[in-house]
């Protein structure tokens, strides 16, 4: 079998564990990032920087690699298109025009019939004054934003004055619900019907970052075969190809709604990497360089936590116990709210 390079848009984290991941596999990974100190440079055969909107550098890209995919959602539409032209991309750029957008993302979720919290375009101070029923909720810039950033929350139109809000920017206004927990669930999609899905992960946000997750969540059968049923509808709708990760909401009268959908491996999908025969960034790899298709198996129950800002420090020197596993994202700077690296704890099942 011809060996393949697999192109991976990115150099965080995320493009560091796929490109680990496909080592493993015996695939070789060309990263294309325009950060020239991606960590991600450590993990893979060959390293491209440049700027994702510079044709030149875009085909030197295109000319490397056999296939393509990427690590996070907001890469320009236009410069996956292009790629798409020459090399196949993994997930399908169409699918990112809809999720990279919050508020087309919502209207797709509930166009399937599929619940979401309510939710309003905005424009203006006035059309959040003409929609307090949503308060309190979050104010959400509809494009970019993660971990926090681009979020503002309301409880009353009177907390306005405690921002400065660019209404140039698209923004949609979400009612926060009465929440009771927070799951996500992880799936991978190879082709028509054909899936291997992990059961829902339990996690806790703080300031809107990802603080710790476990599985298995703590939630009911019911909720739980649900919350699979609604990930795989979405994956199906979209003709998905790769690792999907959709973020649930479930509030205090134990109902559902999707929050958001990741078209990539996700943060919280880190423990799958030893809880599991496979893990989420080996199915990635699996689906998207047309591989076979392995039963996945959980081995064990597992907690993972991130270790944001100077929380690396502690661990870089710290002697971890046998059923701990530290990765290090080698970032060459330590920043208050950045993901640093992540510690995962295995349990007997």
């Amino acid at each position: 079998m011809t060996k393949v390079n697999l192109g991976i848009i990115g150099g965080g984290q995320l493009g560091s564990l796929l490109a680990m991941a496909a080592k493993k596999l015996n695939i070789k990974t060309t990263i294309f990032s325009d950060d020239e100190e991606a960590p991600a440079k450590n993990y893979c055969d060959y390293f491209i920087f440049g700027n994702y909107q510079n044709d030149e550098q875009i085909y030197n890209f295109i000319e490397k690699v056999d296939v393509v995919t990427f690590e996070f959602e907001n890469i320009p539409y236009d410069t996956l298109k292009k790629i798409n032209l020459k090399k196949k991309v993994y997930p399908n750029p169409e699918i990112n025009k809809i999720v990279q957008n919050r508020f087309s993302e919502k209207n797709f979720i509930n166009k399937l019939n599929i619940k979401t919290t309510d939710y309003k375009f905005i424009k203006s101070e006035l059309d959040i004054k003409n929609n307090k029923n949503l308060l309190p909720g979050l104010l959400k810039t509809c494009t970019l934003g993660y971990d926090g950033k681009g979020q503002f929350k309301l409880n009353s139109v009177s907390d306005l004055i405690n921002f400065k809000i660019d209404y140039k920017k698209e923004f949609i206004l979400e009612k926060l619900i009465d929440l009771k927990k927070e799951i996500s669930v992880v799936l991978t999609r190879f082709n028509k019907n054909s899936y291997e899905t992990y059961e829902p992960i339990e996690n806790v946000h703080k300031e809107q970052i990802l603080r710790s997750s476990k599985i298995p969540a703590e939630v009911s059968n019911d909720l739980s075969l649900s919350s699979k049923k609604c990930a795989i509808q979405i994956a199906e709708e979209l003709n998905y190809v790769g690792t999907l990760c959709v973020e649930f909401f479930i509030d205090k009268k134990d109902n559902l709604y999707v929050n958001e959908i990741a078209p990539r491996v996700h943060n919280s999908g880190h423990l799958t990497i030893n809880s599991h025969n496979i893990s989420q960034f080996e199915n990635h790899i699996r689906a998207v360089c047309e591989l076979e298709k392995l039963n996945t198996k959980k081995n064990f129950n597992a907690q993972m936590i991130n270790l944001i800002g100077d929380d690396i420090l502690k661990y870089r020197n710290k002697k971890i116990s046998e059923n701990e596993f530290f990765f290090d994202y080698k970032k060459t700077k330590v920043k208050p709210k950045r993901k640093m690296g992540h510690l995962t704890k295995i349990f007997k099942i």
